[in-house]
């Protein structure tokens, strides 16, 4: 088998990656567009083609008309950053404690906060603990669960296109992660201006460890990606949700859809906060190339093994390299 970090630049290869933080950014009438894609248009075979073709090319890309109600995504930004402008006190209550659920406050020497986030499962149900979602403000908790079911609704959709693209039956990429045992994990990242944005990210390179990441940002910007040795802004654009591939779904379609490099970064007057969803298999499942992809003539690049294997060693790489999570 082919050495599978020749595929993958989620661990090992992530420190060279780092030195590329000081490649120009591209901006203006040249800059690469990355792909938005409108989940409205009537003829559905031009959205699943657009949806693989981005996946295939890009690894990232955005939708809008996707069904989720533009006011339901207006609370979940107001709950959320009424949260973080709770005393630090009020927000300790929900404090991370042994496992990477609840909120935590990072620091850099010569910056006062590079930025907070809150971390917790919204699914499946018998996952969830309550004790990481704050009771103050109020709603926080019924805008979140609707928000869980149509973001849920929206992935299964998504998976089904990208199954199709596969030639495979539209539930096969949501089954082989666990179905409705996947887990769905929302992070809400509060990144304060900074002065000294050029000292720090708010979120260095790495692509994202699960299958799948559906975000929603504010109007601020702050997150590119990497792509043709350069790296891209994306553009804000209200209520759309931007779609990234994860290391399982290349894992899984042997090397077809791409596994995006990207970042965050800080901002010197505005406030930025973002709301991904990450979607993960279920943690003792075995995960690799479907094994309806390969074959004499296209053999596995990757090597299937326990996704919390996977999961562990992946982030001890990123530690031992004093790399953040995100």
């Amino acid at each position: 088998m082919e050495d599978e970090r020749d595929h993958n630049t989620s661990s090992s290869s992530l420190p060279s990656l780092c030195k590329q933080l000081a490649s120009s950014t591209l901006r203006g009438s040249l800059e690469p567009h990355i792909p938005v894609v409108d989940l409205s248009a009537s003829d559905e075979e031009l959205v699943v083609r657009a949806v693989v073709k981005a996946s295939e090319e890009w690894g990232v890309f955005q939708v809008v008309n996707h069904g989720i109600p533009t006011e339901l995504m207006q609370q979940l930004q107001v709950v959320g950053k009424q949260f973080f402008d709770l005393p630090e006190a009020e927000k300790e209550a929900v404090a991370k404690e042994e496992d990477f659920e609840g909120y935590k406050r990072n620091y850099l020497e010569g910056i006062k906060a590079w930025d907070e986030h809150l971390f917790h499962r919204i699914w499946p149900p018998s996952c969830i603990n309550y004790k990481y979602w704050p009771k103050n403000p109020p709603q926080y908790r019924e805008v979140n669960e609707e928000y869980t079911r149509h973001m849920k609704k929206l992935t299964e959709k998504i998976l089904g296109w990208l199954s199709e693209g596969l030639g495979l039956p539209p539930v096969a990429l949501t089954k082989s992660l666990g179905g409705e045992v996947a887990e769905y994990v929302i992070r809400v990242n509060f990144y304060p201006p900074s002065p000294k944005s050029e000292l720090a990210l708010g979120a260095a390179v790495h692509t994202d460890i699960g299958a799948i990441t559906l975000l929603v940002p504010n109007e601020v910007p702050g997150l590119q990606v990497f792509k043709d040795e350069q790296w891209l802004d994306l553009e804000y654009i209200n209520s759309a949700v931007v779609v990234i591939i994860g290391d399982q779904l290349m894992r899984m379609s042997n090397g077809r859809y791409n596994n995006v490099l990207h970042r965050a970064t800080l901002d010197k007057e505005n406030l930025r906060i973002s709301w991904p969803v990450f979607v993960a298999p279920k943690h003792d499942l075995f995960v690799g190339p479907l094994p309806e992809l390969t074959g004499d003539e296209n053999p596995p690049k990757f090597e299937t093994i326990v996704y919390k294997d996977y999961l562990h060693q992946t982030i001890r790489n990123w530690t031992l390299d004093k790399l953040p999570l995100y």
